[in-house]
């Protein structure tokens, strides 16, 4: 059996890289998608696809329309949804994410670390784990295929 993991978070660091490199070496049957990990490109596309737009603001709601579209397709798609809340970025899009998971009965691991334990208080309740660390995720990724 394979799985499809839709990994949610942050574009700015390495998370996913490390994610990914330890699914691997644990031989983890599983496909990873997830939004466009290209900021600039991720920003423009509303732009590339649909020609310049006339503001900041219609450039904005063009490539939200087409990354929308992405996320609804990728994450629908998903067996699992993983959701990695850090210290440093903004999570308005994790949130979005993590609650869209939820509301599709998705399956959906949460990963914050201690300190945001109280501003996630509630999405943690909703999730079906909540871990702090990527090797935490990692191991509970692992105990699915596990038969003993």
């Amino acid at each position: 059996m394979k799985l499809v993991v839709y990994l949610a978070g942050e574009i700015h660091s390495e998370w996913r890289k490390e994610l990914k490199e330890k699914a691997l070496a644990n031989q983890l049957p599983i496909d990873f998608v997830g939004p466009m990990e290209n900021h600039e490109y991720s920003d423009k596309i509303g732009d590339i696809i649909l020609g310049t737009q006339t503001d900041n603001l219609h450039s904005d709601e063009t490539a939200s329309r087409i990354n929308n579209l992405r996320t609804q397709m990728l994450l629908g798609k998903a067996d699992l949804v993983i959701a990695l809340f850090g210290e440093k970025y903004r999570q308005w899009n994790t949130a979005m994410d993590a609650s869209a998971a939820i509301s599709q009965g998705k399956p959906l691991i949460l990963i914050r670390p201690e300190e945001l334990h109280h501003p996630l208080k509630e999405l943690s309740q909703k999730a079906n784990v909540t871990v702090e660390t990527v090797e935490q995720a990692v191991q509970v990724l692992s105990y699915i295929f596990e038969t003993e």
